[in-house]
């Protein structure tokens, strides 16, 4: 057996689990609801999308969270603050792959970091970074898409952190700060040194509290992936969200704005568009946009920034997305 074979029997049975999906569509056979049916399909999709993104999530968060364990906020401030220049917004960017999984609960963060008296660019990149880009989507995305779409996809939401917190940094927006985390003063707490067994016992609670919160968006999000996957016709996708429309990246970031969810909401969204013939770089602009831009999320960031610093975030961001769905589209072929 070569090492293509194998890479593609860990991607597809282990990472993929299509042996689960193949069970699935056994038992409902059996139970008499035919797979290859629209309901059966449906249900066949539900189940077996369901059951594996939530024991991904499980064991991602729980390694994630474990690593996550050695970087308390004091001492990622502290990190931050040896480096200067567009270093410490790459280590800035490089550190939100291993925090929260969603912006809303990065914000916090971002607003201890400034308070702190970090560089606003760099908190920025850990802002921009954090929600879109973490080992949990490299992850997942491998599972549904190949390594080399991960990968890519990893390195250029990277790029947009950095390149977007650099932006930042440039324009001087400091007072674009509201007042009161400008004014705000971090007090350091000595962090005690964690045995293995507390390791441990964080990452597991970290998983039943992160498992709790995510758990309905990736109900929503599997039931709205079985819809488009068994009920909608491929022509209206591919009309829409495929080659013939040029807009198709621009309409795609721009519906998934409104949305809250994070990367395990929008994976089943993404593999169902996908199947039925949207381009991959409408996919994943609509998934970033999701993770980075959400009502609910920009909702909380304005409490910290003024309407000035939050448009131009958002500009920043969408353009960052924009550019990089027409860039998955031109690399469909390679890619995938």
């Amino acid at each position: 057996m070569d090492i293509k074979s194998i890479w593609d029997f860990f991607q597809n049975e282990i990472l993929g689990m299509a042996w689960l999906n193949r069970l699935i569509g056994s038992l409902l056979n059996t139970l008499g609801l035919d797979a290859t049916e629209k309901i059966g399909g449906s249900v066949q999709f539900f189940i077996f999308d369901m059951i594996k993104i939530m024991v991904l999530l499980g064991i991602l968060i729980f390694i994630i969270s474990y690593i996550q364990s050695f970087f308390p906020p004091e001492r990622t401030k502290k990190i931050l603050g040896r480096f200067h220049g567009i270093g410490a917004n790459i280590i800035a960017a490089l550190l939100g792959t291993v925090t929260p999984f969603c912006s809303c609960s990065s914000i916090p963060l971002f607003i201890g970091f400034t308070s702190a008296g970090l560089p606003l660019g760099v908190t920025f990149s850990f802002l921009i970074s954090s929600p879109m880009v973490d080992l949990g989507s490299l992850v997942l995305l491998m599972s549904i898409f190949g390594w080399k779409v991960a990968f890519v996809y990893v390195i250029v939401g990277l790029i947009i952190a950095v390149i977007g917190g650099t932006l930042i940094e440039k324009l001087h927006l400091e007072n674009q700060v509201e007042e009161f985390i400008r004014n705000g003063k971090a007090i350091d707490i000595p962090q005690d040194e964690l045995h293995i067994k507390d390791r441990l016992k964080y990452a597991w609670e970290q998983v039943c509290s992160t498992a709790k919160k995510v758990f309905p968006f990736v109900i929503i999000g599997v039931a709205i992936g079985a819809v488009i996957h068994n009920w909608i016709p491929e022509d209206f996708i591919v009309n829409a969200l495929g080659g013939n429309n040029p807009l198709g990246v621009i309409l795609a970031t721009i519906a998934g704005v409104p949305m809250y969810a994070d990367i395990f909401g929008t994976i089943p969204i993404a593999e169902a568009l996908l199947g039925k013939g949207a381009l991959l770089g409408v996919v994943l602009s609509f998934m970033m946009a999701v993770t980075t831009l959400s009502l609910p999320s920009m909702i909380m960031l304005r409490k910290a920034v003024k309407p000035k610093l939050l448009g131009i975030f958002i500009v920043i961001c969408t353009v960052g997305i924009i550019i990089v769905g027409y860039a998955f589209n031109a690399l469909q072929n390679i890619l995938i």
